[in-house]
């Protein structure tokens, strides 16, 4: 099992706040460092100082670690001509070393598109469609060769289809619980395919509809990783559950019934459970980005136990 750890910086975080959660996410031999795609707070956080773009971030991480892996849950469509993105991905891939990875959603925040004058369709699912067509197929032109694409909603003629990332082949991640559109969108297109804030019921339920898809279109159920992400909140006493759950403005409670809480024993039984339902990766979602101590318990305590 892959422990992963996902940062919501929209809520408050700068640049050198999210780099000294990374470099503490490679030394504590977590597998990798992800970030969400937003550009406003959400709920009563004061987002201060303000927002960080993500893929700058990433490009500044690149530079700044060595081992884990760095991407997106999830670059959000409505942000990003695909083919621009196509470039920046490839550009940060470049600059890591090929340690990036690429997850793309088609956008939902409606506050945060008025509030930075960004455009946001009616029809997004096609949108993601398109992008992930385009930017798939920009990566996979052999070079010498130009691509091109008309579609509904871009149009692409005689693309040089460059820079070409530094792996043969960036994992695309698509995610949701959408019951039909969603599992065969990744079937065709994903490397991974993701289900954020689900029980284990539902997890099991949205997975099999995927692995089904999967087989469908020929690639085969097992083609996919299958990951979950899930708040996380962790004490070595019910105390410091607690204190933690505070922090955060949640209730201890509701993060055992919805996340990762409770004692280290308590948070390896429940990701057990995940991954008797098909999990194969969990993203740790850490609100509390100034506690490293508590990466230092998960990785001691949780991660050491699920090797």
């Amino acid at each position: 099992m892959d422990l992963r750890i996902f940062t919501e910086p929209q809520q408050g975080a700068t640049y050198d706040t999210l780099l000294t959660v990374a470099k503490a996410t490679e030394d504590l031999g977590f597998d990798a460092f992800f970030r969400s795609d937003h550009y406003l707070k959400m709920g009563s956080a004061d987002g201060l100082p303000g927002p960080t773009d993500a893929w700058i971030t990433l490009a500044g991480l690149a530079r700044e670690t060595k081992r884990i892996r760095l991407g997106t849950l999830m670059t959000a469509g409505t942000f990003r001509l695909p083919g621009v993105l196509a470039i920046q991905v490839a550009q940060v891939d470049q600059m890591s070393g090929g340690r990036v990875e690429l997850g793309l959603g088609a956008g939902w925040f409606e506050e945060e598109h008025k509030a930075y004058g960004i455009p946001f369709p009616k029809e997004k699912f096609g949108r993601l469609e398109e992008q992930l067509a385009i930017v798939t197929g920009l990566w996979a032109t052999e070079a010498g060769q130009t691509f091109d694409f008309h579609g509904k909603f871009y149009d692409l003629t005689g693309s040089p289809a460059l820079p070409k990332p530094a792996q043969s082949r960036v994992p695309v991640l698509i995610g949701g619980h959408g019951a039909t559109r969603t599992p065969r969108l990744a079937a065709r297109y994903a490397d991974e395919f993701n289900i954020p804030f689900a029980s284990i019921e539902d997890t099991e339920r949205q997975f099999a509809r995927v692995r089904a898809a999967a087989e469908e279109a020929g690639r085969g159920a097992d083609a996919l990783t299958y990951s979950n992400a899930l708040v996380v909140c962790v004490g070595k006493d019910d105390a410091e559950v607690a204190r933690r759950a505070a922090v955060i403005g949640r209730e201890v409670d509701e993060l055992k019934a919805n996340g990762l809480a409770g004692s280290p024993a308590e948070v390896v039984d429940k990701i057990g459970r995940y991954a008797e339902a098909g999990s194969q990766r969990v993203y740790l979602q850490v609100l509390d980005l100034h506690d490293l101590d508590h990466l230092e318990l998960i990785s001691a305590q949780v991660q050491s136990q699920l090797a």
